[in-house]
């Protein structure tokens, strides 16, 4: 006669831990899809209209597969900071003392006279760095940055993903760090991210001939570079730029005032921001058109 305890149905077996960890993640609110085991790829085409809330999907996905924890932080309502470690690489001249992105970030915050923005849920990478969630505004929307904020600092946001808390690579796991609820992205981060407004049209004098479009183009091409550089590299940036339209204006292709007035009207978005200077911007215009107007590249008419 069997014993009353080998009658009791059998509890269900717990999800495997990555599942668990998919899971969690839905129900703080985002939307999950897969990456490939023990990377940050994603396991899966057009992964942020694949990403998901549905129980089911997300059980068959797990199922297969020991993926990583993928969360699309547009479909999430999140905008999440990315803080790398400093380790490895060289500090830029503005933070010379600095050891990482959660160092730029108490600067900036310095800066703004805000507080550092730490109060949120935050996950610690296995390669040294940090993940702080924020709520997205409703209000612009913020896509994904790389360097906009400062060295090391990178952002995601609509069209980025980040690897969610439980995933495991081969140098370590994703930890939480910090329980707190998701706070709101404050508004000087939000002043910060926005997007600048398309520089106003240059009218350019530009010559007659086969070789204008390509000229205009060229002109197009480097300040369009020069008003999406990103702290970092913004001087690098403007000096190439004025570089390559100094050897067209040393090869009779391209006027030199004209020139001129290009390189600065896409470099004066960055006056004010970060150290950068209208002294800084007039001098790297100056020496880059000056050599390449010594080393001129002529186009044919």
């Amino acid at each position: 006669m069997s014993s009353p305890a080998t009658n009791r149905p059998r509890s269900p077996s717990p999800p495997p831990r990555l599942m668990r960890a998919a899971l969690e993640a839905v129900q703080a609110g985002h939307a999950v899809f897969p990456l490939c085991p023990r990377s940050k790829k994603p396991a899966v085409g057009d992964w942020e209209s694949a990403a998901t809330r549905e129980d089911d999907q997300i059980r068959n996905w797990w199922s297969a597969r020991p993926y990583n924890v993928g969360i699309a932080t547009g479909p999430s309502g999140l905008h999440v900071l990315d803080l790398d470690d400093g380790r490895g690489h060289a500090p830029p001249p503005e933070w010379p003392d600095a050891h990482g992105g959660q160092d730029v970030l108490t600067r900036l915050a310095d800066a703004a006279g805000q507080p550092y923005p730490g109060n949120t849920f935050a996950v610690a990478t296995p390669s040294g760095g940090l993940h702080l969630y924020f709520r997205a505004p409703a209000e612009p929307e913020l896509r994904s940055t790389i360097g906009r904020l400062g060295w090391r600092v990178d952002t995601r946001g609509a069209g980025g993903y980040v690897v969610a808390a439980g995933s495991v690579r081969p140098e370590g796991s994703y930890l939480v760090r910090n329980h707190a609820s998701i706070a709101p992205l404050p508004e000087w981060l939000i002043e910060a991210l926005t997007p600048p407004p398309p520089p106003v049209p240059v009218a350019l004098d530009l010559p007659t001939g086969r070789a204008s479009a390509y000229v205009a183009a060229a002109v197009a091409g480097e300040t369009g570079a020069v008003t999406r550089a990103t702290t970092g590299s913004r001087h690098t940036t403007l000096l190439r730029a004025a570089v390559r339209l100094g050897r067209l204006v040393g090869g009779g292709a391209l006027d030199e005032h004209t020139a001129r007035t290009a390189l600065h009207a896409a470099s004066d978005q960055h006056v004010g921001h970060d150290g950068f200077t209208a002294r800084e911007a007039e001098t790297t215009i100056r020496d880059g058109l000056a050599w390449g107007i010594a080393r001129p590249r002529h186009v044919a008419g």
